[in-house]
């Protein structure tokens, strides 16, 4: 099988102020006058693993194990400090959703914003804005600017434009817990959907019995380390026995 996603010895780092600074008055004292120290933080140490085209790949770990980081990465929202990440494919990144929207635009503008920005032409938005309008079950209100629509509007919107256009690789965090319990039944089986049509999919979910059912492989991240990859069963019967239910 091809590869979709090579992650090769990535590293990603930050500096973080030691001190605790209560205002940006005293941040910029202590950074003028040399007294602010930092530490570093690394997010990621040395991940390395590899997506075939078609696989289902389920991110695990402990809150803080670098799952999200990774998947930034990976979208090219994040530059690695060391190492690198190849993507074969238009990817789809689920991740913080709605944050390539402009809230001053209406649902209809930010539809062909947002498509855009994924890399399809107007015409082809054109041709699946229908489906995406009914998917999101937005009504009358995509004629509103999104100032003026809830979050979970927001999040049913960009879910439906991610993922009415076919992505070749979609990266998604969490984001079946969006909307209510309608909406997210209807997005796993739309997720479901894409699966089974050849779209290679990497998402973090807190959700073991999720992954169990989604995925065709696991990798477990512990500290921003891989401890641990391979078939589903394996991983998760792992996971579960260092870390029990309840």
């Amino acid at each position: 099988m091809e590869p979709m996603i090579r992650v090769n010895n990535v590293s990603v780092r930050f500096r973080m102020a030691n001190d605790r600074v209560t205002s940006i008055k005293e941040y910029m004292v202590q950074r003028l006058t040399g007294k602010l120290k930092y530490r570093e933080f690394e997010a990621l140490k040395q991940v390395s693993f590899s997506v075939e085209k078609g696989e289902v790949v389920g991110l695990i770990g402990h809150n803080g194990a670098g799952k999200s980081t990774l998947l930034k990465v990976i979208s090219r929202i994040l530059k690695p400090s060391e190492g690198n990440v190849q993507v074969f494919g238009n990817v789809a990144p689920l991740l913080e959703l709605g944050s390539g929207f402009d809230f001053d635009m209406t649902g209809r503008e930010n539809i062909f914003l947002n498509g855009a920005i994924l890399g399809y032409s107007e015409e082809f938005l054109k041709s699946r804005y229908q489906d995406i309008i009914e998917f999101s079950e937005i009504g009358d209100f995509i004629d509103v600017p999104l100032r003026n629509y809830s979050s979970g509007m927001v999040a049913r919107l960009a879910f439906s434009v991610a993922t009415v256009i076919e992505p070749e690789i979609l990266i998604v965090d969490e984001v079946l817990s969006v909307g209510d319990a309608a909406f997210q039944e209807k997005s796993r089986a739309r997720m479901m959907e894409l699966m089974g049509g050849g779209t290679t999919v990497l998402f973090v979910s807190h959700s073991m019995e999720q992954i169990r059912q989604m995925c065709t492989k696991v990798v477990w991240m512990d500290h921003g380390q891989v401890k641990m990859d391979g078939d589903v069963q394996t991983v998760c019967d792992a996971y579960e026995g260092i870390c029990p239910k309840g």
